[in-house]
């Protein structure tokens, strides 16, 4: 008899305030990239040139942003992580996360003193370090193959010249 007097009806919809903070978030980059590329002057005769990307980007994320307001108010949620190598019971690294920071503002306050294909070397020896990596040395040569690679790459390849620093003249 008590499962008569209980009532039945929809579950009630839950409501995830983090998504509307990101459709949010989607919404006001959109319209500041629409309204920002008022202001592109690339010349005459050209139609469909740069200044149309930054419409076609911004009305895309304002788009999106109502989508993924209207299926949070459906009640839509996003699944959680399953993957069997993530604990998510297990709080966040932050000494980790500091490390890694610490090492990226490093780099960008030294990449204009001693050059990209120092800092590129410390940059990823560093991170490597602040992952778990042990072997130093190793990391250094890796780092210093890796980043003296992309110097060049983006030097002579794509004509895009990175900062030499304390290497100019012998890179």
């Amino acid at each position: 008899m008590a499962d008569a007097l209980t009532p039945r009806g929809p579950a009630p919809v839950q409501v995830d305030r983090g998504q509307y903070l990101l459709a949010g978030a989607l919404a006001v980059v959109g319209v500041y990239t629409v309204i920002d590329a008022r202001g592109l002057n690339v010349g005459f005769g050209d139609p469909v040139g740069p200044r149309v990307f930054p419409y076609v980007i911004g009305v895309g994320m304002v788009v999106l942003a109502v989508l993924l307001a209207l299926a949070t108010a459906r009640g839509d949620v996003a699944q959680g992580e399953e993957g069997e190598d993530i604990d998510l019971t297990s709080p966040p690294d932050w000494v980790t996360v500091g490390k890694l920071v610490g090492i990226l503002v490093l780099n960008l306050l030294l990449v204009n003193i001693i050059g990209w294909a120092v800092t590129g070397a410390l940059l990823f020896a560093g991170c490597a370090w602040a992952l778990g990596s042990r072997t130093l040395v190793r990391d250094l040569l890796v780092g210093v193959v890796l980043s003296v690679g992309s110097w060049y790459g983006f030097y002579v390849g794509l004509d895009v010249p990175l900062a030499p620093g304390i290497l100019d003249g012998i890179l």
